[in-house]
């Protein structure tokens, strides 16, 4: 297990030098992602270990953590009523993706639905499996999701910046500046410690959603202990990469085609659909464009938010709609498919 680890760090690595070298968006993430998957589905060994995965989960969610400033979460007050109007739009959006993955793949109900739920595929897959959906096809679908948001939104709106098309900069200053060791390490150990009991209860995303929720808490109460270094940022997002890129098997395009097909063509139109929701939200509320793409795109709350950060749009928006998303999807979705199963 130890030299798969270190074989997908030194691929993910690698990759992740070349997209710097490159200028790609979110190279420290993208390049690791893609360079594990292809190097899995030619059949290379690699495997990262649970505990290096909420690693990287936990320096994204202390970093996102440090923006929640009390101005910023007065701004993101006035806002709910948006927010919850995306998360509708959100659960909407998986219904009619799963309708369409039945009418093109033929898979049953179970299946579909929580193929096309946008939510995590590890928490979709727990819930298929409580309901008869096919659970290695459900995480297929979502790890097929989102590769397919990853390696499309941050180069999209990293170009129409680049070229003028109305998506400037929307920027957020986290509260704490600077580098304090021991306030580093006083940070650490809190936001570790709020991860834990929540690791242990299984809720959802427990390695961001705790140590966000302790630092956004120390932010908004205006106590800055320190901020995170450049390294442990990327390396988190390294470690995030690997993961799923890792979730690849050498059979994995090969396992039942049709479907797989079918997952791609109603992920393209559940990202452009996102889009064009985003734009008329961005429009309705006054948002900068690209943040409102990043906050209502199927993708995760980790993935979107770094995109966010990389490309100097609002990290704070774009975390509280997906996080929102997430809380209410998990939530909501079990009853929502039984709903809808004694309707048919």
């Amino acid at each position: 297990m130890l030299k798969s680890f270190l074989y997908a760090l030194f691929a993910g690595t690698l990759a992740a030098l070349l997209c710097v070298h490159l200028n790609t968006p979110l190279p420290w993430m993208t390049g690791p992602l893609f360079a594990t998957a292809a190097l899995r589905l030619a059949g290379a060994d690699l495997r990262v270990p649970v505990q290096a995965r909420e690693a990287g989960q936990w320096a994204i969610g202390t970093a996102l953590g440090l923006y929640f400033t009390a101005p910023v979460l007065a701004v993101l007050a006035a806002r709910a009523g948006w927010i919850a109007v995306a998360v509708v739009f959100a659960l909407a959006l998986g219904c009619f993706c799963a309708w369409l993955l039945r009418k093109l793949s033929r898979t049953d109900h179970a299946t579909a639905f929580f193929a096309m739920a946008l939510g995590g595929a590890s928490e979709m897959a727990v819930h298929g499996e409580r309901h008869g959906a096919n659970v290695e096809r459900v995480a297929a679908a979502h790890s097929l999701r989102l590769m397919l948001v990853v390696g499309t939104i941050p180069f999209a709106i990293q170009y129409w910046g680049r070229h003028g098309l109305g998506i400037g900069t929307d920027l957020y200053i986290p509260g704490a500046r600077a580098i304090d060791y021991p306030g580093l390490l006083a940070l650490v150990c809190a936001t570790a410690c709020a991860a834990l009991p929540l690791k242990r209860l299984r809720v959802p995303n427990a390695w961001v959603i705790g140590p966000l929720a302790m630092a956004l808490l120390l932010t908004a109460c205006g106590i800055h202990l320190s901020r995170l270094p450049e390294w442990m940022v990327r390396l988190g997002q390294l470690l995030i990469g690997v993961s799923l890129g890792t979730r690849f098997s050498p059979g994995f395009l090969r396992t039942a085609p049709r479907y797989m097909a079918s997952v791609l063509a109603c992920s393209a139109a559940a990202l452009a659909l996102a889009a064009g929701f985003g734009l008329l939200l961005a429009e309705a509320a006054g948002l900068n464009p690209g943040t409102a793409i990043l906050a209502t795109s199927p993708g995760g709350i980790a993935e979107m938010s770094l995109t966010a950060q990389t490309l100097h749009l609002g990290v704070p928006v774009v975390t509280a709609f997906h996080v929102s998303r997430m809380v209410i999807l998990v939530l909501a979705v079990g009853p929502l498919f039984r709903r809808l199963r004694r309707t048919n």
